[in-house]
């Protein structure tokens, strides 16, 4: 359990830096938390997923508004039917003209036809449902971006904790190594008194390389927590961060009701996103029903280009009915209602996993509540013990080895109340993410 504690306390990856060689800058959890809702790259890629989720139900305005096209044709032909056309379009046409001879050869006619078109369409249920479809997409990842926030701004407690713990973790090995450093003192002068034996000296200063060593990782756990903070608040200078405030214990909200809610902005995310797997597959069943779109042109015509003497206009409406598609329409209805039903299990268990995770975490806090209470008392033994032996050692009356393992195990203790502080505010924030709305 010691040796876990060790490696969760400095655990980081990275050599050891200097920090006193480095710019180090005073930061508040505020002004991280400000940075990362602006900067985080993370943020931003739900931006745009948003913008992208919002752009799809936008394209289904076309269910109910017109598409409008304007062109302009230019022909020349001898074609006996087109030649004979594009003279009537353009109102030309005089007696001569039903002459069988021109008729059946024509001399080569220009035609430049301007033209407008207007399609709108009318009883189309099937892209009623896609638009229903896309609206709820477009909700659901508005909901994900909210997530990805909630995300962030845990993700912000934790780093800001960790560079907390990081700097107590320093404050302890220093006062440590200051006493190993007296007790080195104390010792070499008894040794030379002829009270302590050359060994005992040694092990004074095993013990102080030990502490160096530990505070030379401490300090390299500063460098991760504060390059980590960096990456969350997309700052590429990577400087030394120093916590406006020291870590303490946050007191508890009593107030707060630890249950998931399906209020959860995931949660609702999950529910928007079956919702829209339905919308689809009621959408694909509607494209067995027939649909109704009304049309119209203006139309110019003219033997020069861009002008039209002559116009006329078309307007009516179609009723559509694809019968038959090669199966096609039925195999995709099942797909649809089989997405649809997935959905349903997948927010189903993903329901039942976050009160799995809810239940999980309530245990753990419950676990680093009674470690808290269990440390502080041990940190307070173990200071009182340090205290007595150091005094005997003084007067010659305590062994160098049990001074080592008192000076050791306070300092230990120390380390593993602070640890005991971190995971019990970490599980009180988890759990006030889990359950926030």
């Amino acid at each position: 359990m010691k040796n876990k504690l060790l490696i969760f306390t400095f655990g980081f990856l990275g050599l050891a830096p200097v920090l006193q060689a480095q710019e180090v800058i005073p930061i508040a959890k505020s002004e991280v938390l400000s940075k990362v809702s602006q900067d985080n790259t993370a943020l931003k890629i739900s931006e745009q997923e948003f913008i992208e989720a919002r752009a799809d139900y936008r394209q289904t305005n076309a269910v109910f508004l017109p598409n409008i096209t304007a062109s302009h044709t230019a022909i020349a032909t001898t074609n006996p039917l087109m030649a004979f056309g594009s003279k009537l379009n353009q109102e030309i046409l005089t007696q001569n003209d039903f002459n069988p001879a021109l008729l059946n050869d024509p001399s080569q006619i220009e035609n430049f036809a301007t033209k407008f078109e207007i399609q709108q369409p009318l009883i189309n249920l099937d892209g009623v449902y896609q638009r229903k479809a896309a609206k709820s997409k477009m909700e659901a990842t508005a909901l994900k971006q909210q997530r990805t926030k909630d995300y962030l701004a845990f993700e912000v407690e934790k780093a800001y904790m960790q560079l907390q713990l990081a700097y107590k973790g320093i404050d302890v090995l220093e006062k440590a190594l200051e006493a190993a450093y007296a007790n080195k003192k104390l010792a070499e002068n008894s040794y030379k008194q002829g009270y302590l034996q050359r060994a005992d000296v040694l092990n004074v200063e095993v013990r102080v390389t030990e502490v160096q060593n530990q505070l030379q990782t401490a300090k390299s756990n500063v460098q991760n927590a504060s390059n980590y903070l960096s990456f969350l608040m997309n700052d590429e200078a990577y400087v030394i961060y120093k916590p406006s405030d020291s870590l303490t214990i946050v007191a508890l909200n009593k107030q707060l009701d630890y249950d998931i809610s399906e209020n959860r902005s995931d949660i609702k995310a999950m529910q928007l996103a079956s919702n829209a797997y339905e919308a689809i597959n009621k959408a694909d069943k509607m494209a067995f029903l027939p649909r109704l779109n009304a049309f119209g042109s203006y139309e110019l015509y003219d033997d020069q280009i861009f002008q039209g003497s002559a116009n006329g206009y078309l307007f009516g409406a179609q009723l559509s009915w694809d019968v038959f598609q090669g199966s096609k329409r039925f195999g995709k209805t099942q797909k649809s209602s089989a997405e649809f039903q997935k959905s349903k299990l997948e927010y189903e268990q993903y329901v039942s996993q976050s009160n799995l995770e809810l239940n999980k975490a309530k245990r753990m806090f419950a676990d680093a509540e009674n470690r808290l209470n269990l440390t502080t008392l041990a940190l307070e033994h173990s200071k009182e013990s340090l205290r007595i032996r150091t005094n005997r050692f003084k007067e010659g009356l305590e062994k160098t080895s049990d001074l080592l393992i008192a000076e050791t195990q306070f300092a230990q203790k120390q380390l593993e109340y602070f640890q005991t502080i971190f995971e019990y505010n970490y599980a009180q924030a988890y759990l006030q993410f889990l359950t926030k709305e």
